[in-house]
Order: structure tokens, then C-alpha cells, then sequence
């Protein structure tokens, strides 16, 4: 396995699990994965009614960019960058995209 297909699995497999249910979440919304390893773009979505209001808001997007994950949104409080390093993502291959160019340096991960 290479290791672009590598990042692919573990940004899909880091969404799967956040993509589950949990106890009190509303049985009319529901999360879905989207996952464009063509692309190298990857989402998890949040989409149904909450009484009269329509519900769609994406809660993570990552792509992959040069064989580095590039994390693009996240409008959760999850820790997204210890799960991949926990499976093996070095800092250097992360890119935390959602911050801008002259923040990243002082990051400890990847620039670009």
C-alpha cells in the first residue's frame, strides 16, 4: 500500500467513527462520509431536519495535497491530529490548512 491510499484510509477511517451515532443525537439527522479518493477530498457531513429547521453543516474536510493530509475545516472540538498520529501520520506529513500560512511555522506541523 502506498502511501497516499495509506492517508485515504485513515482520514476515512478517523470519519467513519466520528460519523456514528451517539447517545441523544436526533434520530432526523444523520451524519454522512464523503469520501473522493480520486480527488483526494474527504468529508463528513451533517444533514436532516431539528424540528422546523433544515440541518447541513460539514464537520470535518481533509485533503490530501502532495502526500500530506491537510486538515481544512473542522467545526468540532475533536482532536483530529492525535488520532493520526496515533496511526502512524508523522507531523511533518499534517497540515493544519485552516490556519493561515504565517501561523503554521509556529504549529509543529507541516507548513505545506
Amino acid at each position: 500500500m502506498d502511501k497516499i491510499e495509506k492517508y485515504q484510509n485513515i482520514v476515512i477511517e478517523f470519519l467513519k467513527e466520528q460519523a456514528k451515532p451517539t447517545l441523544g443525537m436526533n434520530p432526523n439527522v444523520r451524519n454522512e462520509v464523503i469520501a473522493d479518493r480520486e480527488s483526494n477530498n474527504f468529508q463528513l457531513l451533517h444533514l436532516g431536519w431539528k424540528g422546523d429547521h433544515y440541518q447541513f453543516f460539514i464537520s470535518f474536510h481533509f485533503s490530501i495535497i502532495n502526500e500530506k493530509i491537510w486538515l481544512q475545516w473542522n467545526r468540532t472540538e475533536n482532536e483530529v491530529v492525535d488520532f493520526f498520529m496515533e496511526k502512524g501520520v508523522p507531523k511533518s506529513d499534517i497540515v493544519l490548512g485552516l490556519k493561515p500560512p504565517y501561523v503554521r511555522e509556529h504549529t509543529g506541523f507541516a507548513v505545506a
